[in-house]
Parts: structure tokens; C-alpha cells; sequence
């Protein structure tokens, strides 16, 4: 039997390892934080790190018309699917199945980082990112995170910015 390592010494799953040193992200590797329990939702990441809910980065798989799509949004809020769907022009706009987040990204739901991912998606991060100086993101795989001052993160991930947080009634 042989197993298969989860993670390079960064923490970082292999495939997010590979994406960091395509992009020239090199120097993200020494700020990846890996720890024993999941950070699989915001909440366990926020104290993992001991940071504001706010300041950890959900990496969100939408389907729009059947087509997937990638929403970023900060920890402490929640998607307004109605506002992503105008945002888009689309029909439709449901959660994708955890099955299509694998084949999209290439990691498990929990574990998706803001770029790097298998497939090319069309990005939307919500502005509600840049209201910190430094957010916190996946590493590919539950137990790891990064941190990136947000305009950085939107870059990279080829984003566009966008209002689509649920507004408190």
C-alpha cells in the first residue's frame, strides 16, 4: 500500500504548491500556516488564527446557468445567490455540488483556495475583502491557510470586484 503525501512542507497541498511556484508565488510558501485541526469553515480558521471572522476569505463555488463560478467572500458574511445571478445575467444560480467543486478547483470544499485552481472560472470577490489590511485564505486542503493583503488576492485571482454580500434587513 502507498500513501500519498497531502502536503509540501509549506502546509500547502501540492497542487496549490505547484500553482504558487506557476504564478511567481514563491515567497507565499515560508507564510502558509498549517494546523492539526480543520480550518475547513471560517469560524474554526478565525480562531485557529486568532483574527477577525471578517478577515478569513471563503473561496465559494457557485453554479450560474450550470456553468461554475467563484465567489470570494469575507468570513463573517453570507453570498446574496439573488445578487451574484444579476451580477452575472444569469437564470439560475444554485451552490454547486461538492462534486463539481472538486472538478472545477481540483480541492474539496473547505480546503479552496482563491487561485490556482484546475479549471479557468470566471472570479467575483466581494468588496466587503478590502475593508482589511490582510486576509486569510486556503492552502488547498483544510488544515492550512495564507495570508494576502486583499487587492493582491483580487489580482491574482483574477477577480472582479463586486457587491454580492447579504445585506442585514
Amino acid at each position: 500500500m502507498t500513501t500519498v503525501d497531502v502536503t509540501d512542507s509549506s502546509g500547502a497541498s501540492p497542487r496549490f504548491a505547484a500553482a504558487l511556484r506557476e504564478m511567481g508565488l514563491d515567497d507565499l510558501h515560508p507564510r502558509i500556516r498549517r494546523f492539526p485541526d480543520a480550518t475547513r469553515t471560517a469560524v474554526e480558521a478565525a480562531e485557529a488564527i486568532g483574527c477577525e471572522l471578517s478577515q478569513i476569505c471563503k473561496s465559494l463555488i457557485f453554479a450560474a446557468d450550470g456553468v461554475p463560478v467563484l465567489v470570494l467572500m469575507d468570513g463573517a458574511s453570507r453570498v446574496d445567490v439573488e445578487r451574484v445571478r444579476e451580477e452575472l445575467g444569469a437564470e439560475k444560480v444554485t451552490r454547486a455540488k461538492a462534486d463539481v467543486v472538486r472538478e472545477t478547483t481540483g480541492y474539496a470544499i473547505g480546503g479552496v483556495p482563491p487561485f490556482g485552481h484546475r479549471t479557468k472560472t470566471r472570479v467575483l470577490a466581494d468588496r466587503s475583502l478590502l475593508e482589511h489590511d490582510v486576509v486569510w485564505a486556503a492552502a488547498g486542503n483544510p488544515h492550512a491557510v495564507f495570508p494576502m493583503e486583499p487587492k493582491d488576492l483580487v489580482a491574482h485571482a483574477a477577480a472582479t470586484l463586486v457587491d454580492v454580500r447579504e445585506r442585514s434587513s
